[in-house]
């Protein structure tokens, strides 16, 4: 299904949804984030998705993590929580979802990136590399508040 990101487009559609979602900053031994290349859109991000009933929050972005990129993780606390109303996804079903997203930080347990049906490429980055990925600012926010390591978890 494809995707269209509108941020602070006024002439974006109304939002009809809005999900619980998860996406996770984990680091490797070297200080890189994990990212994926999104099947849906083509950019770059955080791992992550959607709750699952029955599933705690932290279960959703273990899983989450896992089935996108092949990597275990460890939820070790909570970067944010991103809520930006001018900030919806347009679905090619219909659905417009407003932006409800917890960004969590994890530790890299085990495993070897590896792609699914949701990212054609999953890469280990440095920090200095992110300006030549294709990143949605909403996305590089999240990002660059996993890197800076805030006292306080981000709410906006």
């Amino acid at each position: 299904m494809a995707r269209i990101e509108h941020f602070n487009n006024p002439n974006a559609p109304k939002p009809n949804s809005i999900v619980v979602a998860v996406t996770v900053f984990v680091q490797d031994e070297q200080g890189r984030v994990l990212l994926i290349q999104r099947t849906d859109n083509g950019l770059w991000a955080l791992p992550g998705g959607a709750q699952d009933f029955g599933e705690y929050i932290a279960e959703t972005a273990v899983r989450e993590t896992r089935e996108e990129t092949g990597i275990n993780v460890e939820v070790t606390g909570v970067i944010g929580i991103y809520t930006n109303p001018n900030h919806v996804v347009e679905y090619s079903d219909g659905e417009v979802r407003q932006q409800f997203s917890i960004c969590f930080r994890g530790r890299y347990v085990d495993g070897n990136p590896r792609t699914s049906t949701e990212s054609s490429a999953v890469q280990w980055v440095a920090r200095s590399k992110l300006g030549s990925l294709s990143i949605h600012p909403s996305m590089l926010l999240r990002i660059n508040h996993g890197f800076d390591r805030r006292n306080e978890p981000y709410v906006g």
